[in-house]
């Protein structure tokens, strides 16, 4: 199966300070690959270094087949990203958004009026599509970044703590769309917070002061922790960390 990631021995320091220490893993083509870690753990680091935002400091990696180091504005093209923090124009309409993101992303005049059609068909907003985003619940808004930051259907999406601050049916209705978009080939690259989210993952890397310290299926980390719970995998690992901010 081609590889969407490929990491070895990936480093960031800052000084004396590794932020992210020689971590290696891959990512396979339409999988939806789990990143975990307490505040400090070195997932926003990594995630940025992945996203062609910032240079490590040694080590390799490759994101959609380029190179983290000489070819950062290549995989900002094959990429889409989503935050919790900031992700749509609160004071622009929905089909203004979708449009403003499909000209930054690169797509065609024409591909833009025929895919947003499209998107706000599937999404059921046809009467909401010229209101302000800013009128949105959260759950919807976070449903259409989704689905802004796919747009451009790139090799790979990153999402980081997509589901924050919506209720569990949201977050459930925001999986299902996850699901969606692996089953059409695109890589989830995805940081949660919520452990039952960690269920849904193919794979889950957790991270521990800047290191790997566990990467394999829910179920097997299950297993191999002796536990049903994934707070308790995610427990044992991180309870000994010293760090508390990333």
């Amino acid at each position: 199966m081609d590889k969407a990631i490929i990491c070895k021995d990936l480093t960031k320091q800052f000084g004396d300070f590794k932020a992210v220490d020689r971590i290696t893993f891959d990512v396979d083509q339409g999988e939806i690959f789990g990143f975990l870690g307490a505040n400090g753990a070195g997932k926003t680091t990594a995630m940025r270094i992945l996203c062609g935002l910032s240079f490590p400091t040694s080590g390799s990696a490759t994101v959609a087949g380029f190179d983290v180091y000489k070819q950062q504005e290549q995989i900002k093209r094959n990429i889409g990203y989503m935050s919790q923090k900031f992700s749509l124009y609160d004071n622009l309409t929905i089909l203004e958004n979708i449009e403003f993101y499909g000209g930054v992303y690169g797509v065609s005049r024409s591909d833009i009026k025929k895919r947003s059609a499209e998107l706000i068909t599937t999404l059921g907003l046809e009467k909401e599509a010229k209101k302000l985003v800013g009128a949105l619940p959260l759950g919807w808004k976070q449903k259409l970044a989704f689905s802004v930051a796919i747009f451009h259907r790139p090799k790979i999406v990153f999402l980081d703590e997509p589901t924050g601050g919506v209720d569990p049916i949201t977050r459930r209705q925001f999986w299902d769309m996850i699901y969606q978009a692996a089953a059409d080939g695109i890589t989830v690259f995805v940081t949660t917070h919520y452990m039952d989210e960690a269920e849904y993952c193919n794979r889950i890397t957790v991270m521990v002061d800047g290191r790997v310290e566990a990467l394999d299926t829910p179920a097997n980390l299950k297993k191999q922790f002796n536990t049903h719970s994934m707070d308790d995998v995610f427990y044992q690992l991180a309870r000994n960390a010293k760090r508390s901010g990333d």
